[in-house]
């Protein structure tokens, strides 16, 4: 059976393709800031790169501003039924936005254990928003009645792997503060995080047909 998507599905499946193509070009230039920049590897936080100053730091914004593009092309792309999924996906775009305008001081510090100023506290208030706003956007479209059964099957995955992964650096940041167990932790989520959106894009780019509707099986 197929179930309407947005009306004009060339231009959604035109907005999934670049929303995928968004992802992987803004995933590469953050990973490149991390690896070739001069942060403490995986004891501090992904963020590190960004800070002004650092080699990497333009590089690194540039990626951020294309995963937020990408979150906002994916919401664009989705079906009418997914309202839920595409606001909550907006609103991480929205996020992913300040958290690129917005960088932290040395160290990204961050309560409780380190005394962090205005900038850090948006900066990072804005970026684990955005990631939580992904999180639940999987859990929305797996939980919609009616959502695309392929969709369904991305997000259960995705939610599987980051729903554990998000809670154990929430508890990590109350008792234990930075370290290599945080650092590894945020990698692992934002990567979940990425591919989720990647493979969800994609499915929806070659899903979509020529009448602007989401093939389900």
């Amino acid at each position: 059976m197929a179930e309407p998507a947005r009306r004009g599905g060339p231009a959604s499946r035109a907005a999934a393709s670049v929303a995928a193509g968004c992802t992987v070009a803004g995933a590469v230039a953050v990973t490149v800031a991390v690896v070739a920049g001069p942060g403490p590897g995986l004891t501090g936080y992904v963020s590190e790169a960004g800070i002004a100053g650092t080699g990497y730091a333009r590089t690194y914004r540039i990626g951020v501003f294309a995963l937020a593009t990408a979150l906002l092309l994916l919401a664009a792309a989705l079906p009418p039924a997914l309202r839920a999924t595409a606001g909550l996906l907006a609103a991480g775009g929205v996020c992913t936005v300040v958290s690129g305008a917005v960088t932290c001081s040395a160290g990204c510090p961050l309560p409780p254990f380190e005394r962090a100023t205005v900038a850090d506290l948006v900066h990072g208030g804005a970026s684990i928003a955005a990631t939580a706003s992904v999180v639940l956007a999987m859990l929305a479209l797996l939980t919609t009645p009616g959502a695309p059964a392929a969709l369904r099957r991305i997000a259960g995955l995705g939610a599987v792997l980051a729903v554990p992964l998000a809670a154990a650096i929430g508890l990590a940041l109350l008792l234990v503060g930075r370290g290599g167990l945080v650092g590894t932790l945020e990698r692992l989520l934002l990567a979940v995080v990425a591919g989720w959106g990647l493979v969800t894009a994609t499915t929806l780019g070659l899903a979509a047909d020529r009448d602007g509707r989401v093939n389900r099986p």
